[in-house]
């Protein structure tokens, strides 16, 4: 992970924070047009880690991954910068998550044009689709 940041939760300054909210709310809510609580809760837990890619003009990619009961880990609120899309940036920010989570199963709910992206890195469907916020979605579990 010599490329990224990578901060637990309550290790984060508010300079951080603020950076990697703003590119969720940039890329989730204002890109994707679709309003939701971005702010939930999670993002200061001490089972919550953040794995992110600074660059000149701030953050360009940036996903988290939170602790679940029976040691299960989730990842999500993977994103990047429309600046940095086809860098190979969220393939190389999944590559830090899983590196981080070792032999930890993973889920997330990938929105479903994305499955393809996810299943490159051992995450298969499971479930049916759901609506999340007005957008298609599948969880996903790499075991």
């Amino acid at each position: 992970m010599a490329d990224f940041h990578s901060r637990k939760g309550t290790d984060l300054t508010a300079a951080e924070l603020h950076d990697l909210l703003r590119l969720r709310v940039d890329v989730f809510v204002v890109e994707q047009e679709c309003p939701y609580p971005e702010i939930d809760g999670k993002d200061l837990l001490p089972g919550t880690h953040h794995i992110w890619e600074q660059g000149d003009g701030g953050v360009t990619g940036c996903l988290r991954v939170l602790e679940q009961p029976g040691g299960v880990l989730r990842i999500g609120r993977v994103c990047t910068a429309a600046s940095a899309r086809g860098t190979g940036l969220g393939a190389r920010l999944m590559a830090a998550a899983l590196e981080y989570a070792g032999d930890a199963e993973c889920v997330l709910d990938a929105q479903t044009y994305a499955q393809g992206f996810y299943a490159r890195f051992g995450f298969e469907p499971e479930g049916e689709e759901f609506d999340e916020d007005g957008i298609p979605h599948i969880r996903m579990r790499r075991r």
